[in-house]
């Protein structure tokens, strides 16, 4: 039945055809859930797009208790990462593409780290003068998220691109991989050796100046702006990494479902001037 959205997060019908099979089935045993498992979902989707804490939850969500236990839960459950491959194969398939990609890009992102962020947990980026958190992401050649890991920002790429190239080995059939030079050096011969992945570091042109789109590596330099524009993860503020990582998966699934059933090419949204107003 369709039924009307109250926020622009909210899921389409279209969208929550897609997510529904996809959720754990409620457990037996104990009473019915009380509150619909698509406003669970609609209101996990806010938090991540607007930035709003649990606390400031609009009323007309369910709890944000529950809401947040529900988070916690389908997180224990690794739900959002079989959300993601499904999705991801879908994706791949309306392109054309085989179902599991052989090839992924590795960039990572410093971002600052609000106050809820533990002196454990961050550091500071001396190359990018932020103290926070450092994401690093492997995506497919398409920009699709394939696996997040978050740390400290004062971990160097080379180290924290271990612990993701491992988990891309292990969790996906990727085998080679771009990167920039900031993932060059002993790095390279570390993959082929331990991982039988090739990492190849993609560099600019000599002798370039200024801004200038790079081929391979401007895929996930897209794919880190289309999870910023999800205001939770503009700064970091979760008090551990693995909920960080939730929420950054949270914002590709949206992301995916968005491109699933947009029915046409995305387009910017329209910047609006003085002129358009008076219009």
């Amino acid at each position: 039945m369709s039924r009307q959205r109250r926020y622009p997060s909210d899921l389409t019908d279209a969208q929550w055809a897609l997510v529904e099979p996809l959720l754990p089935p409620p457990r037996t045993g104990g009473r019915p859930e009380k509150h619909p498992r698509r406003d669970v979902v609609n209101a996990i989707l806010y938090v991540v797009r607007t930035g709003c804490s649990w606390r400031q939850l609009p009323v007309d969500f369910p709890p944000w208790q529950t809401v947040y236990w529900y988070f916690t839960r389908w997180e224990e459950d690794d739900v959002t990462e079989r959300i993601l491959v499904a999705l991801r194969r879908r994706v791949r398939a309306a392109q054309g593409r085989a179902a599991e990609p052989t090839a992924g890009i590795i960039d990572s992102q410093s971002v600052k780290g609000a106050d809820t962020v533990g002196r454990d947990t961050r550091g500071y980026d001396a190359g990018k003068k932020v103290n926070g958190r450092k994401r690093f992401i492997v995506t497919d050649t398409l920009g699709l998220l394939l696996v997040v890991c978050v740390m400290a920002a004062s971990v160097q790429d080379r180290d924290g691109a271990k612990t993701t190239l491992l988990s891309a080995y292990l969790f996906t059939p990727v085998r080679f991989v771009y990167a920039d030079a900031g993932f060059a050096g002993t790095l390279v011969d570390w993959c082929q050796r331990i991982l039988r992945t090739t990492l190849e570091i993609v560099r600019k042109a000599p002798g370039q100046k200024g801004f200038a789109v790079i081929a391979r590596r401007w895929v996930v330099e897209r794919s880190l702006a289309w999870l910023t524009g999800h205001r939770r993860l503009a700064r970091d503020y979760e008090r551990h990494p693995a909920t960080s990582e939730a929420m950054i998966r949270w914002a590709a699934i949206n992301g995916m479902l968005r491109r699933l059933t947009r029915g046409r090419p995305a387009r910017r949204q329209r910047a609006w001037t003085l002129d358009n107003l008076k219009a």
